[in-house]
């Protein structure tokens, strides 16, 4: 797999992880076959939507903003991970902020690996 299409498709990976709540991974080769069979901008904008519509499930004041309480019942990795993703202290966290931090969380694996 060519390695930038694999750092893509674990960002994306992570990012709908969080968004969903899951906590199951999926194998190295149910990875590798849904790669094969998936363009790589259609995996990413499927988690981009799927992230879309549970961060606005959560968001109760849709405001765009996610608090810690919020996040708790919908977004249970969100919640997890909170004070990480709010790296500002701000008290809530954005999409952006999620993507953000699931794309720190990846590089950092990428890296170690």
């Amino acid at each position: 797999m060519n390695p930038s299409i694999s750092a893509r498709f674990s960002t994306c990976l992570l990012a709908g992880l969080l968004a969903t709540g899951s906590v199951l991974l999926p194998t190295t080769a149910q990875v590798q076959a849904q790669a094969r069979h998936q363009p790589d901008a259609s995996r990413a904008q499927q988690w981009r939507a799927e992230l879309k519509s549970r961060f606005s499930a959560a968001d109760t004041d849709s405001n765009g903003r996610l608090t810690r309480d919020e996040a708790k019942g919908k977004m249970p990795l969100v919640f997890k991970h909170f004070d990480k993703i709010d790296a500002g202290g701000k008290g809530s966290v954005t999409i952006a902020d999620i993507q953000n931090f699931a794309v720190a969380t990846l590089s950092l694996r990428n890296a170690a690996k």
